[in-house]
């Protein structure tokens, strides 16, 4: 069953006597934190209002921050990762009820459209009316909060409250906020690469995605886990976790180094890294004049997979690139998947295992309160003080850990 995207209203009303504190993107770099925004309210029948308590920074938010995708406009508000307690409910909510807790997915589905009748919900059909979107990829892709006006022009999570349309299938009644995305993400990359016992598996990027990944390969069994990254402090996680790790400042050429680990080749790979990582210097020219998207990670993971092999995108990428190696794709019979986490498909199997300790998904290193965003935007975009993750408790009681909100 199709529905008509163009009934879906992503533009939020307002309550014009209520006001909260949000944080806000105004161009390059300059998050703002606004303490006068006006609340949201209820616009659909299918709608809640959650009053977020914590909320986090997801590396991809960096993109924006930076400015590196089209379709933000000034005063939009940011972020995609959260929970908190459900205020409001429209009168065709079903599930959800006030004053439960919930975690709150990062896409945004319909529940009834043909492809989230698949569980594909990250591939909604409905939520997203971006004509530019369907223009460039063919088809229309989810809305996604606080992500630009080109995944459906939603305000983001963080702040002190958020409309979250569709509510019934998108809020869990849990309070894990790393089930919103991160843990939802690394074990989508896993799926798509289909990673099983006894694989031998490498890892570009080792942000709080990858580290999530490497956590959800050890569990499912992989035999030898190889994460690739620069940062000291995120290679120190991964190896604490499981991983033998590769620090590609100090080892250059990554394929070679590979072959010394793994001489046959890798069963798996999975790019988590995404279109801001250059490696080599023509990269970085050619990201500046010709094109939108660099493939260095992912050509080098193409040419450390075994023939056969298998290969998984979840690293953000957006527009175009050059130099895919389409032929080595081709030549060494490698299967390449990638695309958004479906969070909603699972969660149900994934909060089971979190909650029985079998996983190692303490990926926090920071902890601030939401009018902190801006300062702690900086620390993460550059890397300083050993930043991994970092946790945004939301109002007057702030504490230290994530779980007890």
């Amino acid at each position: 069953m199709n529905s008509n995207p163009a009934t879906i209203i992503t533009e939020p009303a307002k309550n014009l006597n209520d006001t909260m504190i949000a944080v806000e993107w105004h161009g390059n770099t300059d998050i703002r934190i606004n303490t006068k925004r006006k609340r949201p309210v209820l616009i659909q029948p299918t709608d809640a209002i959650v009053r977020i308590t914590g909320t986090t920074i997801c590396g991809s938010d960096l993109h924006l921050y930076k400015n590196e995708i089209s379709g933000m406009e000034k005063a939009d508000v940011v972020g995609h990762e959260g929970m908190g307690v459900v205020v409001e409910v429209g009168e065709k909510v079903a599930n959800i009820k006030p004053n439960n807790r919930v975690v709150i997915s990062a896409i945004i589905a319909c529940g009834h459209c043909e492809y989230c009748q698949k569980k594909m919900f990250s591939s909604c059909d409905v939520t997203n009316p971006s004509k530019e979107i369907e223009e460039l990829y063919g088809h229309r892709t989810s809305g996604t909060f606080g992500y630009t006006h080109l995944a459906g022009g939603y305000d983001g999570i963080q702040a002190e409250y958020v409309r979250v349309p569709y509510a019934d299938i998108n809020l869990l009644q849990e309070k894990l906020i790393l089930l919103s995305d991160v843990a939802c993400t690394g074990w989508h990359a896993n799926e798509l690469s289909e990673v099983s016992k006894g694989d031998i598996v490498g890892i570009w990027g080792c942000g709080p995605v990858g580290l999530s990944a490497i956590s959800w390969a050890k569990y499912r069994g992989a035999s030898r886990i190889i994460a690739i990254d620069c940062i000291p402090e995120r290679l120190a996680k991964a190896h604490d976790i499981g991983a033998e790790t590769i620090n590609f400042k100090v080892h250059k050429d990554i394929v070679n180094k590979m072959k010394e680990f793994v001489p046959g080749g890798l069963d798996v790979a999975i790019e988590c890294a995404g279109f801001r990582c250059t490696n080599t210097f023509r990269q970085q020219v050619e990201n500046t004049l010709l094109e939108t998207d660099s493939i260095d990670t992912l050509d080098e993971a193409i040419r450390c997979v075994k023939k056969g092999g298998r290969i998984s995108i979840i690293g953000l990428f957006v527009g175009m690139a050059n130099h895919f190696p389409i032929g080595a794709v081709m030549e060494k019979s490698l299967t390449l998947r990638g695309g958004p986490a479906p969070m909603q498909k699972y969660w149900v199997q994934l909060l089971t295992i979190m909650k029985s300790n079998k996983v190692d998904m303490n990926l926090f290193t920071h902890h601030g309160k939401l009018e902190d965003a801006g300062k702690f935007y900086k620390i993460f975009d550059k890397k300083e003080d050993g930043i991994i993750k970092v946790f945004l408790c939301v109002g007057d009681q702030c504490e230290s850990h994530p779980e007890k909100y």
